[in-house]
């Protein structure tokens, strides 16, 4: 049985892991303000960004679909892992190596599947960059050296070759003391007759990087003419390899995408070498399959792909008919991204490798800027296929085409793209073609509004700011209390669960106030917000069940949520909420006062009746008290 993690070292995994770089190893992410970063949220697709991440207390919170937690909990959920193999893979990251209770340190034996995979893939990336050198390898050294790429290229991109023999890897692996079930189920080995026999033999392999550097599966060009395999092999998919969410090149390209804000799609490995050397560090491919949406959510995240249409994503296709049907099949995602998208078709066919070797690096270059909006690039392939000289060949090449114009969701754009589509059909006659266009929208509503492209995932549902000032007046008490105990301390402790409205807010209280109050919470920050965790039933630090998950989400999102001001220096913001919040509840008490005094016969009742007024009197100025310490004055 697998020794449990000592707390000691989750602890230091948390410590040397700052949320921050880990987050943004997988998404762009940029100043939100009040020490807060913002992104495009990893778990749920989004138009505008949602996903906090503040590194002063560790913690993460998405408020379009309340994921949050810590930089563990990311981990776990990112790349679907146990809570073992979180610390584990973040304890890699760090360069940590972990002690285990119940039978102590046994190196391999504890660690969990995926980083088991990863390590055994990192060893046989090594081996076959090692065997690129021999010379039974001289058929893909001569591959790379006439596609224009030296040795220190390939070294750079870590190319390597395997052996033509049946086990050369297996042996060299199992000798690591990785077992032949780990190289099966990885994708590094299949099962032959008298055990594993290695999956790539005698090509030119890639190895494929996940977007934290990882190698995670390999691609392998066949160089025999004895070899009756297909041209490319991938790994399959595996526990850490998923061909449809993989694009290769992305470890390489993520800082230059972000900074950018660009993304090159090619079609194959020596593609985006071609590029990465040529200057077009954004180059990235996908991996033995067509580019689809899981890919771009990746890039998404990359560009913090948002309203402002600031970024661009360009495809480059070969210019066959192969290519432009590739484009056309892009143009079916396009508007699932809301930046920019472009389609660059080298005219003589020449993908980014062959041009670099043919008119070198500046041919590259120019390919990529000399790029077309997609939506033109569509439009025209659709026209090509018309003849245009007669009036049945324009209308034809009108109806054919008007889906797509209508399909724009940007009345700006759809308005220009009718006023090309009349002038490369040579109507001369934007009136006719708006009608055109008009009656294939029409047709579209009446036939209802074309379902929603998506991940096939319910919508999430974006957590809106409660309407109420009251309620939001207790709502920052509480994130104040979370993060700036210290600006409320015992008066605060003092209020008692009545001077909350929402349950979730009377139990978020009762969880402070269990964790011993905000007298004892200091000045806040990571170790405060563990300890109200912990009292959560589910520790940061321990992988239990979540019996209050929904309040450990609350805990979370207001350790992540901004507060109303700049608390930083100003003692006075604490007093002042309290103060309101006080007034509010002071303010309760008088209108119930009110009422009871209404029901009453002052002749009848009289000393009751007095002794209401005289309580009416003394929270009447209560109120009057705090309001003048809400204002300072």
């Amino acid at each position: 049985m697998s020794g449990r993690i000592s707390d000691e070292d989750i602890a230091l995994v948390r410590e040397r892991s700052p949320i921050a770089d880990v987050v943004g190893e997988h998404i762009q992410l940029r100043n939100a303000g009040g020490g807060n970063l913002k992104g495009l949220c990893p778990f749920h697709d989004e138009k505008s960004p949602s996903f906090n991440v503040t590194p002063a207390r560790g913690y993460y919170y998405c408020f379009g679909c309340a994921e949050g937690g810590d930089v563990i909990t990311f981990v776990r959920k990112i790349e679907n892992l146990s809570f073992s193999e979180a610390v584990e893979r973040l304890a890699q990251r760090a360069g940590i190596q972990l002690r285990y209770e119940q039978g102590g340190y046994v190196p391999g034996r504890e660690q969990g599947e995926r980083l088991r995979l990863i390590e055994a893939h990192r060893a046989a990336a090594e081996f076959y960059a090692a065997q690129l050198s021999t010379p039974d390898a001289s058929p893909g050294r001569r591959f790379l050296s006439e596609r224009g790429f030296e040795r220190v290229d390939a070294e750079r991109f870590g190319v390597g070759y395997a052996p033509a023999e049946w086990e050369a890897l297996s042996r060299h692996l199992m000798a690591r003391g990785f077992t032949s079930q780990e190289l099966i189920k990885g994708g590094l080995a299949r099962e032959g007759r008298r055990g594993p026999i290695d999956r790539f033999r005698g090509r030119l392999i890639w190895p494929i990087r996940d977007i934290t550097g990882d190698v995670i599966g390999f691609g392998a060009r066949k160089l025999l003419d004895s070899d009756d395999g297909p041209k490319y092999l991938n790994t399959p998919d595996s526990p850490i390899y998923h061909k449809s969410s993989v694009l290769y090149g992305v470890d390489l390209a993520k800082r230059e995408i972000a900074k950018r804000s660009q993304a090159v799609i090619v079609e194959g490995y020596t593609d985006v070498m071609a590029c990465h050397l040529a200057g077009v560090p954004t180059a990235v491919a996908t991996c033995g399959t067509s580019f689809g949406e899981e890919h771009i959510k990746v890039l998404r995240r990359l560009l913090l792909d948002q309203a402002e249409f600031r970024g661009e994503v360009i495809f480059t296709f070969d210019g066959d008919s192969a290519g432009q049907k590739a484009a056309l099949r892009a143009f079916q995602d396009e508007q699932k991204f809301v930046t920019q998208t472009y389609v660059a078709v080298q005219p003589d066919g020449l993908d980014p490798c062959d041009l670099r070797v043919k008119h070198g690096d500046a041919a590259v270059r120019d390919l990529v800027a000399s790029r077309e909006p997609l939506y033109a690039f569509a439009i025209r392939s659709m026209l090509s296929r018309y003849d245009l000289n007669t009036n049945e060949g324009r209308l034809g090449a009108l109806d054919a085409v008007a889906p797509v114009v209508a399909g724009i969701k940007d009345p700006g754009l759809r308005k220009t793209y009718v006023v090309d589509l009349d002038r490369w059909l040579g109507f001369m006659d934007e009136g006719f073609v708006i009608q055109r266009i008009q009656q294939v929208i029409g047709q579209t509503q009446q036939h209802g509004q074309p379902q929603q492209r998506g991940t096939g995932r319910a919508p999430a549902v974006r957590r809106e700011e409660p309407v109420d000032p009251a309620v939001r007046l207790e709502a920052e008490a509480l994130k104040l209390a979370v993060q700036r105990p210290a600006l409320l301390g015992p008066e605060f402790d003092a209020l008692g669960p009545g001077a909350f409205t929402l349950p979730e807010h009377v139990a978020l209280y009762g969880l402070i106030m269990a964790a011993g109050g905000t007298a004892t919470g200091g000045p806040g920050g990571r170790e405060w917000v563990d300890r109200l965790l912990d009292q959560t039933g589910t520790s940061s630090t321990a992988p239990a069940a979540e019996p209050r998950a929904d309040l450990r989400s609350l805990v979370t999102r207001f350790a992540v949520e901004a507060l109303r001001a700049d608390v930083t220096g100003e003692e006075r913001y604490g007093t002042a909420v309290l103060a309101k919040l006080q007034e509010v509840t002071v303010g309760r008490a008088i209108t119930q006062v009110k009422s009871r005094l209404q029901r009453l016969n002052p002749v009848e009742e009289q000393q009751e009746y007095n002794r209401l007024f005289g309580e009416l009197v003394a929270l009447e100025q209560q109120r009057r008290v705090l309001r003048e310490r809400a204002t300072g004055a």
